[in-house]
């Protein structure tokens, strides 16, 4: 879901630093649910 809002806000604004900040904020997310994944089980999933 983040890739697509990035891909779109790339192609609105044509600034790649905005779609290489939201792709770091997914990387974020994914690493976060890694982890509580790890620790047993993530509450919200």
């Amino acid at each position: 879901m983040i890739k697509d809002l990035a891909w779109n806000a790339f192609k609105k604004t044509g600034n790649i630093d905005t779609f290489l900040e939201l792709k770091q904020i997914e990387q974020l997310q994914n690493n976060q649910n890694n982890l509580l994944r790890a620790k047993g089980g993530n509450k919200w999933e």
